[in-house]
């Protein structure tokens, strides 16, 4: 008798309660009627129904009754089936959106460590090339150094427009178009008969290198599941850091084995693979994640304008820096170069703060802990290739290394790099970044005191290269590591793009002015090995900078959003960390 009075009045009652709880449910909202109440039953509407009704009573009333029979079930179900439900439904509402990511992450990893090693790869590996270019093509060091300069002022340039490229455009478009235009420009390196062709082809090489850095580590940062995007930073972080002092590595035992030519054709079968296995990519324009509406409403490609004059800053300040030493600092064109390339970058900075669709997301720079990532990738870029081209220049100028020999001992500095990274991405409590930027600085920085003290003039490689190899790559790697991870954490997802290509952008602006700085500073007249130690001291100098900077990384952790976004489906929890 109480089995039929309960659905006639009590009853109704109940499922309005239960169903308004569920609201945030995706199983209650997909079917409030049948098949969503006893999801949510399980969970909320435990509770608010204590009657006992037996589940044969419930069961034959089929026209009034369906919402009743949740109520029925729920007590009998216990808190088994109440785990499980809730468990059943939301994968079953997400899995079209965050399946294919999360399955397609290891192969959008892979190929976005490929494109990030060729693209650092190609920075540093001429740079035992440099003699070998001068007698082929019969010119100076000094115009030899352009085929250095030439890849690393687009490459900086252009980073930070490509960056907002990949978020209007696509990611994995951008991926496939700087892949294919950085491989045809390694074939007219390879082919090049005259030396001004082999400028163009190493330009033109720079310009698809910008356009595929910012897409990989996007591609990296939107097809990772949150709880795993610290260790993939770390692994695309590695093959950047072990690509950059790899370089002049390989590029010394490639032309001490065959030629310069060598050196680009290498490229090729990589960036062939790289453009067979880019269309496999999850294809979305944007990552799914809230926001993507808003970033939907400024789809316009980046303001023209202020790209040409970002990169006429940019190209004025190396070149003026570059070639002061021949010019002269009090010369008409060097002041002309410096100061003429620092007024095109604040025009650039300012039109883009002001124009709807910016060559510089000029507004990034008001979050504090990334403004601090970009000054210390400034730094660190700065010290980074300092060190590069100083370790082969002081083994073959100053111990008589031979280019080969010279090669092998740069080495272990690349090994060790790469290994601090690996781990770093493999491990189970993650470093916080601004822990892995301070650390890694005050090894850079000690290890370059070492080396300006104590480096002796004759060669020492097992007590003196060989421990000074081992400080430098751990040093490298961990500030690698820590400065990526720094910037991606701290903006949102929906332009992780755009800042990441300012970031490196950055990094690349102080590997222009290292790179200058250092040859300024090796080609002064007195000679001996003290030119060498004076780059020694100032990569100290820029390390110990970083490492004081250090402290304002203060970004949360990606593990402290990742449990909650992966029981709760929906794009604010995976939003969430980013934005914090």
């Amino acid at each position: 008798m109480g089995s039929h009075t309960l659905p006639s009045d009590p009853r109704p009652a109940a499922p309005r309660a239960v169903s308004d709880e569920a609201l945030p449910s995706p199983g209650a909202a997909a079917s409030p009627g049948t098949t969503a109440s006893p999801d949510v039953a399980a969970s909320p509407g435990a509770a608010p129904p204590p009657h006992t009704a037996s589940p044969p009573h419930a069961a034959p009333p089929s026209a009034q009754e369906p919402p009743p029979r949740p109520t029925s079930v729920a007590p009998s179900a216990a808190s088994a089936p109440a785990e499980s439900a809730p468990a059943k439904s939301a994968p079953a509402r997400s899995a079209p959106a965050g399946a294919t990511p999360a399955r397609s992450a290891p192969r959008s990893l892979l190929l976005a460590c490929g494109g990030s090693f060729l693209a650092f790869l190609d920075a540093t590996i001429t740079n035992l090339a440099v003699p070998d270019l001068a007698r082929d093509f019969e010119v100076g060091v000094t115009s030899v150094s352009w085929v250095v300069t030439l890849y690393a002022l687009p490459f900086a340039a252009l980073l930070a427009p490509a960056g907002r490229l990949a978020d209007v455009f696509g990611r994995r478009r951008l991926f496939v178009v700087g892949t294919a235009v950085f491989t045809v420009a390694s074939v007219l390196a390879v082919v090049a008969p005259l030396f001004w062709v082999l400028l163009v082809a190493r330009a033109v090489q720079g310009l698809g290198a910008a356009l595929l850095i910012p897409a990989s580590f996007a591609i990296v940062l939107a097809d990772t599941p949150p709880e795993r995007r610290a260790a993939a930073i770390g692994l695309w972080s590695a093959s950047a850091a072990l690509a950059a002092v790899a370089g002049p590595a390989l590029g010394g035992i490639l032309v001490d084995v065959a030629n310069w030519r060598v050196l680009f054709v290498i490229n090729v079968p990589i960036g062939a693979w790289l453009l067979a296995r880019a269309p496999r990519l999850p294809d979305a324009d944007r990552p799914g994640t809230a926001g993507s509406a808003a970033a939907g409403a400024a789809r316009r490609g980046p303001d023209a304008v202020a790209t040409v004059l970002l990169v006429a800053g940019i190209g004025g300040l190396v070149l003026g820096l570059t070639e002061s030493q021949r010019w002269g600092w009090a010369s008409a064109a060097t002041l002309a170069c410096l100061l003429g390339g620092a007024a095109s970058t604040a025009a650039a900075v300012g039109r883009s703060a002001r124009h709807p669709a910016p060559a510089l997301e000029v507004d990034l720079w008001r979050i504090r802990a990334y403004a601090t990532a970009n000054v210390i990738s400034v730094l660190f870029g700065a010290a980074l290739y300092a060190s590069l081209l100083l370790g082969v220049l002081f083994l073959v100028e100053a111990w008589d290394y031979s280019v080969l020999a010279a090669g092998f001992a740069m080495t272990p500095a690349a090994g060790w790099a790469a290994l601090v990274g690996i781990m770093i991405g493999r491990s189970r409590r993650q470093p916080a970044p601004w822990a892995l930027v301070v650390g890694g600085s005050v090894i850079l920085a000690a290890t370059a005191s070492a080396c300006a003290l104590w480096l002796p003039e004759t060669p020492h490689f097992a007590s003196g290269w060989l421990p000074a190899g081992f400080g430098l790559g751990l040093g490298i790697g961990a500030v690698s590591v820590g400065v990526s991870s720094a910037a991606a954490l701290a903006v949102e997802p929906r332009r992780f793009a755009a800042a990441v290509g300012l970031n490196i952008a950055a990094r690349q602006v102080g590997a222009a002015l290292g790179i200058a700085a250092t040859a300024l500073l090796v080609d002064r007249s007195g000679g001996g090995v003290g030119r060498f130690l004076d780059v020694y001291w100032l990569m100290a100098a820029l390390c110990a900078a970083a490492a004081v900077a250090g402290p304002l990384l203060r970004v949360r952790p990606p593990a402290a959003g990742a449990a909650p976004a992966a029981s709760l489906p929906q794009p604010r929890a995976a939003a969430g960390p980013e934005a914090g």
